[in-house]
């Protein structure tokens, strides 16, 4: 029998206090005092006494709807706990105190690391209690009140409470109750979900007969706050909103009563969270709103989807069905748009409708993929100019913020592809792309381009042939860039608007030279940057002012240093004058400032000159993904990890198919010691190019921290193969077959040592053989030797496992530390 709302005639369970349409209070309801918790009238425990015969009170923790809490000692089993009594309401009746008691030895045998731990629940002394582990740290709303949380923390506090959410479900184990109070977060960053199987004592709903109110009402799902029967979604959705809570820094259901709140939940959709932080990827605010969908079956169905969803998120991957839910979104925000516009009159309406349905531009255009140009030549020599074309527009396009722009790694496969427009463009995560073709006639060049939308379906949307003299093509690609972005509808700052414009005319001998030397500067071995070098000096001799092959020039010292090719204090110095002159000539150049950034992290360990250098490269042109990958490694260096990982992130947007930048990540990975997901990455990384020398380091780094020797040697030698150590390797393998691996790595030692007294070889590469060999000493004699010389690598002695935990406590390597400024703790 229901219960009907006298407000709107709606009709109601019989066990429910507020209506589902209209969520006004029921006539059940009179009378009845409506809290978010229950008053605890447990008598207080005093300090040092004990109870139930082991336990030894320490403190009262807190009071709360569910119970009293202390701190105490077990003295049986000589550990901490957290002892929880429980009201006597709570269990006053026989068959709920039966099912509670059921339900609770159901939770109690869930062990999950994101759990927390129950060891009992049992009665003496005339109280109902819980014995379950005791947690250093704060909860979840604590740490959220404290501060907006980083995006990387953010990620990884909700996936771990939702692995901890879905092994109780795989336990068929609900907990119907989850809020931001509910999650503890330890000293070490771990997110223990608390109070299992507690919430279910109600019988099926937060809201009793008896009017209590069980939990937050801000938390509670449609199907609670209507007093229907719930499931497991009912978690999910209560996930949602502790999500949005950490992502947005506020609740998305709010009001000043408890009426308000169950209407919004019931009718209203929150603010976008994007709206309350302009940095949280869309793709988060789509899973958040997946798992706040008011009917159950179009929410996550299970907690494992989410969490897939969340993983591809940390990952830099945008899921498939978040990408489908992306476009919809924007489909339907231009909708919106255009339904607001036709509000000024029928003639407007028209004039949208005519222009959405011939020129084609109802999409919300925001990212962009320049494919290669077609060379018309035929000549597949000039093959090298029709390239840098590619990589000219893409880098004018880059400069607007407003867009997202895949670089020139990941669009260079589809150069032959013969897969469609929409397929490349959902690979890639764009809305739209542009190809065309570059053509020379005589002195001139003519490039034909067409911007073609892919959401929905592939529509041309503008085409246009550009030609203009050989000296005016810096001219054309910007008027290329700022015709798309016209087009597309993308507004352009005035800083924007200022750089576009600024293009000038070049020599055109010069900028041939600088276009060959970019395609060799890419491939960054010694003999291509040699290459590179030549050409930009011939490009020199053309016109000594050209900033642009000024830039490459540093860019060049710079990889030398960085790769360890030359000794830093040859490379620095021609890094540096070549820097500085391009920046007498154009400081507007993002290059030169990446290269300024390069110079001051490997070369000078100048830690606030390069972030100031990084961030001025991204702030010239946001689409600089090398900028960011490096900038990213800066941050890790200086411990700030969530920034790190947010520029890593963006990076992976940028160029998702690059193998260096994937391999840049897998050495973040390892050294956040999240080495599963550094062995996925870097073994990604070899299926594309194999022997790739930057995944083989950081792989064998991996398989060495994980004890995994066999995989260790193969993956070393590979590595010192590739470098041209064959034979040496040959030797090493026989001597890990007779010795084992700690004799492979004391021979190895001394093999990269005897390499250096005839060339030079980076001291940080010999320090990591000792370290591993267990020679502590001979490796820090060597880290000795790389701060003497300025070895590049010497920045990562603080994050690398392996020195952190065999070096650490040593003297010497805290003064190294010291000495390069370097955070002392992790």
């Amino acid at each position: 029998m229901g219960v009907k709302c006298s407000k709107c005639q709606h009709e109601n369970p019989d066990d429910t206090l507020f209506c589902g349409k209209c969520a006004g209070p029921l006539k059940s309801a009179e009378g009845i005092s409506i809290t978010k918790t229950l008053i605890t009238r447990a008598e207080s425990l005093q300090k040092g006494s004990t109870f139930a015969g082991r336990y030894k009170i320490i403190k009262e923790l807190g009071r709360g709807g569910m119970g009293v809490v202390y701190k105490a000692e077990d003295t049986k089993l000589k550990r901490r706990v957290a002892l929880k009594f429980l009201p006597p309401e709570l269990i006053h009746i026989p068959e709920v105190k039966e099912r509670f008691m059921r339900e609770a030895q159901a939770a109690a045998a869930l062990d999950h690391s994101n759990i927390c731990t129950v060891y009992e629940f049992d009665e003496a002394e005339e109280k109902t209690f819980i014995s379950m582990a005791y947690i250093e740290g704060q909860s979840l709303r604590k740490r959220i009140e404290s501060g907006s949380l980083e995006l990387d923390e953010a990620l990884r506090i909700a996936t771990q409470v939702a692995e901890g959410l879905q092994e109780a479900h795989k336990k068929e184990v609900m907990h119907r109750d989850i809020k931001s109070a509910n999650i503890m977060v330890t000293e070490d960053n771990q997110a223990k979900i608390m109070d299992f199987g507690l919430a279910r004592m109600t019988g099926g709903t937060l809201i009793t007969k008896e009017g209590m109110t069980m939990g937050t009402i801000a938390y509670m799902s449609p199907e609670q706050a209507r007093g229907e029967e719930v499931d497991h979604r009912t978690d999910i959705w209560s996930l949602g909103v502790v999500l949005y809570e950490m992502f947005g820094g506020q609740l998305p259901f709010k009001g000043d009563q408890d009426q308000a709140v169950v209407y919004s939940i019931l009718n209203k959709k929150p603010r976008p969270i994007t709206d309350l932080r302009a940095e949280i990827p869309m793709s988060i605010e789509q899973v958040v709103a997946k798992a706040l969908e008011k009917n159950p079956d179009e929410r996550y169905q299970q907690v494992e989807d989410l969490l897939d969803d969340l993983k591809s998120i940390s990952a830099g991957i945008v899921p498939d069905e978040i990408r489908v839910r992306l476009r919809k979104e924007k489909l339907r925000k231009r909708k919106k748009a255009i339904l607001y516009a036709g509000a000024t009159g029928l003639i407007i309406i028209m004039g949208v409708l005519a222009l959405t349905l011939f020129t084609g531009r109802a999409e919300a255009i925001d990212s962009i993929a320049v494919l290669p140009l077609k060379n018309l030549t035929g000549d597949a020599e000039q093959e090298y100019f029709a390239d840098g074309v590619t990589d000219e527009l893409i880098g004018q396009l880059g400069q607007i913020s407003a867009l997202r722009v895949i670089s020139r790694q990941s669009v260079m496969q589809y150069r032959e592809s013969d897969k469609s427009l929409p397929e490349i463009a959902r690979e890639l995560n764009v809305d739209a792309v542009v190809e065309g073709s570059v053509q020379q006639v005589g002195e001139s060049v003519r490039i034909r381009v067409q911007l073609i939308g892919t959401i929905p379906e592939e529509r041309n949307l503008w085409g246009q042939t550009y030609e203009q003299a050989m000296t005016d093509v810096l001219v054309m690609y910007s008027e290329i860039a700022r015709a798309i972005a016209d087009k597309i509808q993308v507004k352009l700052t005035t800083q924007e608007e200022t750089r576009l414009a600024r293009a000038r005319q070049i020599n055109p001998q010069a900028y041939d030279a600088y276009l060959k030397g970019q395609v060799h500067l890419g491939k960054m071995t010694p003999p291509d940057l040699e290459t590179a070098l030549q050409y930009f000096e011939l490009a020199l001799e053309k016109d000594p002012n050209f900033a642009l092959a000024h830039a490459g020039i540093s860019l060049v010292w710079g990889f030398r240093n960085q790769m360890g090719f030359v000794l830093p204090k040859e490379a620095i110095p021609q890094a540096t004058a070549a820097a500085q002159r391009t920046l007498e000539l154009d400081n507007t150049l993002a290059e030169v400032h990446y290269a300024l950034a390069i110079i001051k992290t490997w070369g000078e360990w100048d830690w606030e000159g390069a972030e100031k250098a990084f961030q001025r490269a991204i702030e010239l042109n946001p689409n600089y993904p090398d900028a960011r990958v490096h900038y990213s490694h800066l941050l890790i260096i200086m411990n700030r990890t969530d920034e790190a990982m947010f520029q890593m992130q963006r990076t992976l947007e940028l160029d998702p198919f690059n193998v260096l930048f994937q391999s840049l990540y897998g050495a973040e990975l390892l050294f956040l010691r999240r080495y599963d997901d550094a062995i996925e990455q870097c073994q990604n990384a070899l299926r594309t190019v194999p022997n790739h020398w930057l995944a083989l380091t950081v792989l064998y780094t991996v398989y060495h921290q994980k004890r995994m020797y066999d995989e260790a040697m193969e993956t070393l030698t590979a590595f010192y193969t590739m470098m041209g150590f064959e034979e040496g390797m040959k030797a090493l393998t026989h001597v890990y077959e007779e010795s084992g691996y700690t004799g492979a790595m004391k021979s190895l030692a001394g093999m990269l040592e005897e390499i250096s007294r005839e060339t030079y070889f980076p001291p940080f590469m010999i320090a990591e053989a000792h370290v591993v060999a267990g020679n502590n000493d001979q490796a820090l004699d060597w880290l000795e030797k790389g701060f003497e010389v300025n070895d590049p690598s010497m920045p990562y002695i603080g994050v690398m496992p392996h020195f952190v935990d065999l070096l650490g406590n040593d003297p010497r390597y805290q003064d190294l530390l010291r000495r390069m400024n370097l955070p002392r703790e992790k």
